[in-house]
């Protein structure tokens, strides 16, 4: 990243009233516009929008797609494991885009392949050209993903919780709204599935706009520093020492674990209600207030998490309810299923404290990067056979004891790792990195 871009870390805290943290002046520094504080807060709010309407719309019309493009058992497998593969393998590229040009040009045109991917995926006639264009999509997605915390620590350094509980808000409102709103839409349109998809194309084209000037204003700035003389080259990449850290690696583990729970919450809590008894539509609602759960709490979470110096009391405190709902699915499923769901839904916003440590656990945006693109792509690594795992324990065993009782015992090296994550400590200083 850009010398100019950490410079700015380094400057005195904004006053209440300002709307976006100005840059640290320089002898030539250019002016910030006025415009760029508000244009920025709705770019980072659409953008997070947009972060996974791409996932949960198809799966809300899964079967219908399955059917409409004679996709395989196999190829549906795919599919399905694709997002993560993908925000492993595409967010690991996000350090060197973002020294390269910009952290707001990478989200910008992370957003336009999201807006283009949702765009030709229900034209496709075939499975493959129907992966191709989730994959372009998801890997706007991988950036974005990284890049988010970057952002905020670029341009809100003494806003972090506030402004990642903001854009986590969002992220939980859009996966809600796509899985809830899918299906009542695509009947409401005619009840072609293609309709249903390519809907929410008009949600990631809106998210681009507020990106553009975005963008061009950050490259402005980077060309009247560079005429100056006032900003250096980029520093070379040092993104590689993060893995000495044992910050980083805990913040990695953790993600990987919460993005475990989060998976199976997703994929497979409706089967183990409509398993206990409970109808169908009831079970899909249930899913649904696990999942609005993340709206309120998503914004909460991380301005407290913000406050504190030590997070771990957090990760410990989430843990124990995601405990107290598996140990409830276990015993009487059926009987208190609206508590359950509650206590999970609860539970799984450790997505938003481990973003908000992500911020936390580096000094410079420079070094939110490189620390944003391991966790989270070595996070999804991670996550990737747990779903998978609990669907062959469940086949295996024909049930779901041993398959909560893993989800359970997973949940202990989880609040561990969000203990060591939540120390007040930061890369920079483990690894010697430069600020």
């Amino acid at each position: 990243m850009p010398d100019d871009e950490i410079q700015t870390l380094n400057r005195p805290k904004a006053a209440p009233h300002q709307a976006l943290p100005r840059p640290a002046a320089t002898p030539a520094a250019a002016p910030q516009p006025q415009w760029l504080g508000p244009v920025l807060i709705v770019g980072i709010v659409l953008a997070a929008l947009n972060l996974r309407p791409a996932i949960t719309s198809l799966g809300a019309l899964f079967e219908e797609t399955r059917t409409g493009l004679g996709m395989s058992g196999t190829v549906a497998g795919l599919i399905t494991s694709v997002p993560a593969l993908c925000f492993a393998a595409v967010g690991v590229t996000a350090p060197r885009l973002s020294r390269r040009f910009g952290p707001a040009a990478v989200v910008c045109a992370g957003m336009a392949a999201i807006a283009a991917g949702l765009l030709i995926r229900p034209f496709a006639s075939n499975a493959a050209g129907f992966l191709a264009a989730s994959v372009l999509s998801l890997a706007g997605i991988a950036l974005t993903n990284v890049l988010l915390p970057v952002i905020v620590k670029r341009w809100f350094p003494d806003r972090v919780g506030t402004m990642t509980g903001l854009y986590s808000m969002a992220l939980a409102a859009g996966t809600s709204l796509a899985a809830a709103a899918t299906v009542p839409l695509t009947s409401a349109l005619g009840g072609n599935w293609r309709t249903g998809l390519l809907v929410w194309a008009v949600l990631a084209l809106a998210a681009v706009l507020p990106w553009l000037p975005i963008a061009a204003a950050a490259r402005r700035t980077r060309a009247a520093e560079a005429a100056a003389g006032t900003a250096p080259g980029a520093p070379a990449d040092t993104g590689p020492r993060v893995v000495r850290s044992r910050t980083a690696w805990a913040l990695a583990c953790y993600f990987g674990l919460q993005a475990t729970g989060a998976y199976v919450t997703m994929g497979w809590l409706p089967q183990i209600f409509r398993d206990a008894g409970v109808s169908a539509a009831t079970a899909g609602v249930l899913l649904a207030v696990t999942m609005v759960m993340g709206v309120p709490l998503a914004f909460v979470i991380p301005r407290l998490a913000g406050r504190m110096r030590n997070q771990g009391p957090i990760a410990v405190t989430l843990g124990l309810f995601g405990l107290a709902g598996y140990l409830g699915l276990y015993l009487a499923p059926a009987a208190g299923a609206w508590a359950w769901a509650l206590l999970l839904g609860i539970s799984n916003c450790a997505f938003p404290l481990v973003i908000t440590m992500i911020g936390l656990r580096a000094r410079s945006s420079a070094g939110v990067v490189r620390l944003s693109a391991f966790a989270q792509s070595t996070g999804y690594l991670i996550s990737i056979p747990g779903p998978l795992l609990i669907g062959a324990l469940y086949q295996h065993s024909g049930g779901w004891d041993l398959p909560l009782a893993l989800m359970a015992g997973l949940l202990v090296p989880q609040v561990a790792l969000g203990v060591l994550a939540g120390r007040d400590r930061t890369i920079e200083d483990e690894c010697g990195m430069r600020n």
